[in-house]
């Protein structure tokens, strides 16, 4: 006799769900929402109530620098985000967001937390963030070379993503050197500082040539490839930012004929990059016009808008500090506002895009679930 019990039926399956995968890409609306508040405490013109709301974009931008890094850490995709060759250029991303954030803090937050606290977390920040910086200039070329394989039309403006990062280590490292001991640290932190303009700057011109011939040589971009043009803009604008920023400590640092040689290097080199970061912001305006009529969807690159503009801002504004001219002063000033309305626009459409993702969906039988463009960061 079979004495075993009837097997009750089993419970209807419910549908697994996971939310879509967060890219470093991602970690670019840190970086733009940085921007906007630091360049508005380097702006030649102040207005009332700017600084005030300047520190609150700053906190906000720091806040989202929190929930980003501990959401993309709890995922553990740093090795699959790797090995996709789209992907693992946005690993430039995260280490800009800390550097921009720290430098905010030095910039707007002494007021709210102390110029000791401001000081600390900003040496952190920067610590933290050319550590990485560096380590993605080197790691991402090197996984390009040796694991990534690309068509002769692959180049796009997030090639740039991973040696932009020194540049800004160095524009921002600039704000640090007269709080460096005197003496050899100081003169190190400064020369370190220069060395890492010149890695960023170099790679970066290496890479604008070759999405110059992407551009010239093939199919036009379109979609969200387009806003990528613009992260050229950006590269050159922080070469431009962190040659003013450096020449400004340099006395502090460097004996008088060197001092006065990076103040001459700063507003001839300067107004030279600034003048190419014209041409291919007439040539990224050109590219996203032409695309907007045919069609652009929203994507995390449209954060490529913002952070260049605020390179931008700030390459004007240093040109203007140390020329006194009033054409650099107001183009400055029309620059962030363009940077305060692309910003309002980038950040309501991706906060739209946020909400629609909180719902969860369902995962496939084999336990995965496919990603979209969007949520790819392709």
């Amino acid at each position: 006799m079979n004495f075993s019990l009837p097997a009750r039926p089993l419970p209807p399956p419910e549908s697994r769900i996971a939310r879509p995968l967060l890219g470093p890409s991602w970690f670019a609306a840190v970086m733009g929402t940085g921007i906007v508040a630091d360049a508005a405490a380097t702006l030649p013109r102040s207005f009332h109530g700017l600084r005030a709301a300047a520190t609150v974009v700053w906190l906000g931008a720091a806040l989202l620098l929190v929930v980003l890094a501990v959401g993309y850490l709890r995922q553990r995709t740093l090795r699959s985000h790797a090995t996709d060759p789209v992907t693992a250029q946005f690993f430039g991303a995260p280490p800009m967001a800390l550097l921009t954030v720290g430098a905010g803090s030095l910039l707007l937050g002494r007021q709210l937390i102390g110029a000791e606290a401001a000081l600390a977390v900003d040496w952190v920040l920067w610590s933290l963030g050319t550590v990485l910086g560096l380590a993605t200039a080197c790691a991402v070329p090197y996984l390009m070379i040796t694991r990534h394989r690309f068509e002769p039309d692959a180049a796009f403006g997030g090639w740039l993503m991973p040696v932009v990062p020194p540049m800004v280590s160095a524009a921002t490292g600039a704000l640090l050197v007269p709080h460096a001991p005197a003496g050899q640290p100081r003169l190190a932190l400064l020369l370190g500082c220069y060395a890492m303009l010149g890695l960023g700057l170099v790679a970066a011109l290496l890479v604008l040539a070759m999405v110059y011939a992407r551009l010239v040589h093939h199919d036009a971009p379109t979609g969200t490839v387009v806003p990528t043009v613009w992260i050229g803009l950006g590269a050159l604008g922080q070469a431009v930012t962190a040659l003013g920023a450096l020449a400004a400590v340099a006395p502090s640092a460097l004996p008088a004929p060197y001092a006065r040689g990076c103040a001459v290097f700063a507003l001839l080199g300067g107004i030279v990059v600034w003048g190419f970061a014209m041409l291919w912001l007439a040539l990224a305006t050109g590219l996203t016009a032409r695309t907007i009529r045919t069609g652009l969807p929203f994507a995390p690159t449209w954060w490529s808008f913002i952070f260049p503009v605020g390179a931008c801002v700030t390459a004007t504004s240093a040109l203007a500090a140390r020329t006194g001219s009033e054409p650099f002063i107001w183009t400055a000033v029309a620059f962030y506002a363009l940077l305060v309305i692309a910003w309002v626009v980038v950040s309501g459409h991706s906060l739209r895009h946020a909400a629609g993702h909180t719902r969860r969906r369902p995962v496939e039988e084999d336990g995965s679930y496919a990603l979209t463009p969007l949520e790819g960061d392709r």
